[in-house]
């Protein structure tokens, strides 16, 4: 460890949702943490609490771009991971997950630091496996609207393995599945904050095609800890592991469950399927729990409820 026994960690898009979280649990726990944004979605304010944190550093940095930094671990969480974001310039998108790995095995390499690349469940596509394996190797359009952040993160997964084979290089890939919580950003365009979101203002929610289709819901706190878990096990433990939650939901369960969470009065506005969108979104979690020991505690209604409350802080309502 350098300088030490404290561990220096670099968490990239670590003033995102899902990195600021991380952040703080890396911190709680002892660590020195580098935090690196470029702030595309990210935000500053995800992480103004942890500024008066002495073992806390924010580094404004786009990781295309090579980073010449001392660390011990790297989380690499940096790229957008809507569809709204990460559609609005999906040649920087795939740039970021491309360029970004690249750029960040190279560090790891230099300084012989332990890698976890974010990955996702975007990586099965529209799957014809259900609930999805780590050893299903996905259905995915490789010239469609989404294939931007799919085939991006598809790269950055075998670049990974790439390295670990040629290089010997000690990695970990974890495949997220649907994660929400506080410090969403509000348009996102992801289901759970569109949903609070659209409940709070009393305005429709926006369901797309006839809502049958299903997803897993997994809350932040957990995910995060599944991360750290995967970080730390041993070297001969790469992934990919599924991280996500098993329990399976109908977004019109979802919606209904927003709409009566919220006291709201909303109704149900029904549109268009967007292309190559999944209908079943799913994760096989047993390698998880058999490596990591780890597994979702937080049932959707109660982080929904957390999550209603964060909203109706950051919207005034």
């Amino acid at each position: 460890m350098k300088g030490g026994s404290i561990k220096r960690v670099l968490v990239t898009g670590g003033a995102g949702f899902l990195g600021s979280h991380l952040c703080e649990r890396l911190l709680a726990r002892g660590e020195d943490v580098l935090c690196v944004d470029n702030f595309f979605t990210g935000t500053k304010d995800n992480v103004a609490h942890l500024f008066g944190n002495p073992r806390f550093e924010l580094m404004r940095h786009d990781v295309t771009f090579p980073l010449y930094v001392e660390v011990d671990e790297i989380y690499n969480l940096a790229c957008p991971a809507s569809p709204v974001h990460y559609q609005f310039d999906p040649v920087q998108t795939t740039k970021t997950s491309v360029h970004g790995a690249i750029n960040m095995l190279g560090l790891a390499k230099r300084v012989k630091a332990k890698i976890l690349q974010a990955s996702t469940s975007e990586v099965y596509g529209d799957p014809k496996v259900h609930p999805q394996r780590e050893d299903y190797w996905g259905h995915v359009n490789p010239v469609g609207m989404r294939s931007c952040y799919d085939e991006g993160k598809r790269c950055a997964e075998t670049l990974f393995f790439d390295y670990h084979r040629q290089h010997r290089m000690r990695i970990k890939v974890a495949r997220i599945f649907n994660t929400y919580g506080p410090r969403m950003h509000p348009n996102d365009g992801r289901v759970v904050s569109n949903f609070i979101v659209q409940a709070l203002a009393g305005e429709p929610l926006t369901i797309y095609g006839d809502g049958r289709q299903t997803r897993s819901f997994c809350y932040v706190d957990d995910l995060a800890g599944g991360l750290m878990r995967l970080m730390d096990t041993a070297d001969d433990v790469t992934g990919p592991v599924n991280l996500g939650n098993p329990g399976e939901f109908t977004i019109l369960a979802l919606a209904q469950e927003v709409i009566a969470l919220t006291g709201s009065a909303s109704k149900l506005e029904f549109r268009a399927l967007p292309g190559d969108d999944p209908m079943q979104r799913c994760p096989d979690i047993r390698l998880a729990r058999e490596l990591l020991g780890w597994a979702p505690a937080i049932e959707l209604r109660e982080g929904l409820v957390k999550t209603i409350a964060y909203f109706r802080r950051r919207l005034g309502r």
